[in-house]
C-alpha cells in the first residue's frame, strides 16, 4: 500500500503542531507501510519526499493562489498511490483534486478550521475566503476526516453539516518520548534570563489570536509578586497582535519583576529547560483542536493549567494532570470568551491556585508524564490512522 501524504510543513520547515504531527505519523508508518510526502517549499534530501514551489507566475500573487496553483502540481504526481492524505487547507485541494483525477481516497486530517479562525482575514485579506472554500469543498467531498479530539470533531460536524458524520473520526496527537523528557539544567535555565529557584508560569506559542496571550498577560497581573512569568513566544501573525502584546508586556514589567520574554525561535532542548524550570505551564487558547503542546509540557513533566475549549480538556485531566479553566465563546468563531474579565479572574487564581502549593504541582506534573506515556504515542496513532487506510482501500 502506497499512501502519498500532503502537507505544508515538513522538516526542516516545521513551525507549528501540524507540522510536527505529520511529521511523527510519517516516521512511524514508515515501519509498517510505502509512505511519499509531498509538501511545499525547498527541496528535501530525504528520500520518498518531494518539495513543491509556488509557481513563478503566481509568485507575487495572494498567498492562498499560489498554494492553490502547488496543489494542482501535487495533485498531478499522485498517480500510483493507493489513498492520499492532506494536513491543512493549505494541501487540502491537492488532495481532493488527486481524488477525482486518479480515482483514489481521500484522507484529510483536520488541525484547525478556517471558520474558527477569521482573524486570519487580517492575514489573507480575500485569500481568506480562498482558503475557506478551498477548506471545504475539500472536506465536503472527502472519504475520511480524522479529527485530533472529539472536541474537534464537534467542530467540524458544526462548521461543515452537509459532511456525513460518519466519515468523521478521531484520532488523537501524540508525543514522542524518546525526544520530550523532563530536562533540569539550572544554569542553562539562568542563560535563558529564567531564575529556577523561583516559582514561575511558562507559555510556549506563536503569537496568535487563538492562543489567548492577551487574556494571560491581563490575568499575570493578578500572580503572587515572588511569580515568574515566562513567555517563549514569538512569530506574530500580525503587526496589530505584535503591538498588543507587546504593549501589554511593557505594562506588566512595569508593574512587577520577573517576566522573561523569549521571542526568538527556541531549540527543543531550551524549550524543554524553560518548561522543566517552570512550576505550571499554561494553555489560556480561545481555540485549540487539541494542543500538542500540553503534551510537550506533560511529558516534560509539567502541570497543565489550560482553558476549557476544543480538546484541551481531553488531554488535561482536570484535578489529576493540571486544571481546566471554563470558557464561555461567543459562537461566531472568533473564541472570544462572553465575559473576557470573569475568564481573566479565574485564569488568575486557577494559575495562582497551582503555583503556590508545589507539591500539588509536582503530583499533576508526575502524573502528566504517565498519562502521555499510555495514551498518546505515536506507535499507537499510527496503527489507529492505518486502521482508517484499510478500511478505504483493504
Amino acid at each position: 500500500m502506497r499512501i502519498d501524504v500532503i502537507t505544508r510543513e515538513y522538516p526542516p520547515a516545521v513551525y507549528g503542531g501540524a507540522g510536527v504531527h505529520v511529521t511523527e505519523l510519517v516516521k512511524a508508518m514508515r515501519r509498517d507501510i510505502d509512505v511519499v510526502v509531498r509538501c511545499f517549499g525547498e527541496p528535501r534530501d530525504e528520500p520518498s519526499t518531494f518539495a513543491y514551489e509556488t509557481p513563478e507566475p503566481l509568485r507575487e500573487s495572494n498567498p492562498a493562489l499560489g498554494f492553490l496553483g502547488a496543489d494542482l502540481e501535487i495533485a498531478n504526481d499522485c498517480g500510483g498511490a493507493d489513498l492520499v492524505h492532506s494536513h491543512t487547507w493549505y494541501a487540502n485541494t491537492a488532495g481532493h483534486v488527486a481524488k477525482l483525477l486518479h480515482g483514489m481516497p481521500h484522507v484529510i486530517t483536520a488541525h484547525s478550521l478556517e471558520p474558527l479562525r477569521p482573524w486570519k482575514a487580517e492575514q489573507l485579506g480575500g485569500g481568506y475566503r480562498l482558503s475557506s472554500w478551498m477548506e471545504q469543498v475539500s472536506y465536503e467531498h472527502a472519504d475520511r476526516v480524522i479529527a485530533v479530539s472529539n472536541g474537534m470533531r464537534a467542530d467540524i460536524l458544526r462548521a461543515y453539516p452537509n459532511l456525513d458524520p460518519e466519515k468523521v473520526v478521531t484520532v488523537y496527537n501524540g508525543i514522542d518520548l524518546d525526544v520530550w523528557s523532563r530536562r533540569d539544567k539550572p544554569d542553562e535555565a539562568r542563560q535563558l534570563g529564567i531564575d529556577p529557584d523561583r516559582p514561575a508560569v511558562v507559555f510556549v506559542g506563536r503569537i496568535t489570536r487563538q492562543k489567548g496571550l492577551p487574556y494571560l498577560l491581563r490575568a499575570a497581573r493578578q500572580l503572587p509578586p515572588e511569580v515568574q512569568l515566562i513567555l517563549c513566544a514569538g512569530a506574530p501573525d500580525t503587526p496589530e497582535i505584535e503591538r498588543e502584546v507587546t504593549g501589554l508586556v511593557e505594562e506588566l514589567r512595569g508593574e512587577r519583576d520577573g517576566v522573561v520574554w523569549l521571542s526568538r525561535h527556541l531549540s527543543r532542548p531550551e524549550i524543554m529547560t524553560a518548561l522543566s524550570a517552570s512550576t505550571v505551564f499554561v494553555c489560556p487558547s480561545v481555540y485549540e483542536p487539541l494542543g500538542i503542546v500540553n503534551l510537550e509540557a506533560m511529558a516534560c513533566g509539567v502541570a497543565v493549567v489550560g482553558s476549557g475549549t476544543g480538546g484541551i480538556p481531553e488531554v488535561v485531566d482536570d484535578g489529576v494532570t493540571g486544571r481546566i479553566v471554563p470558557i464561555e465563546q461567543v459562537q461566531d468563531g472568533t473564541g472570544t470568551p462572553i465575559d473576557p474579565d470573569r475568564f481573566v479572574n479565574d485564569l488568575a487564581a486557577t494559575l495562582t491556585e497551582v503555583v503556590s502549593d508545589p507539591e500539588r504541582a509536582r503530583r499533576y506534573g508526575e502524573a502528566g508524564r504517565a498519562r502521555v506515556e499510555t495514551e498518546f504515542t505515536w506507535s499507537r496513532i499510527s496503527a489507529d490512522v492505518q486502521a482508517v487506510y484499510r478500511d478505504l482501500v483493504g
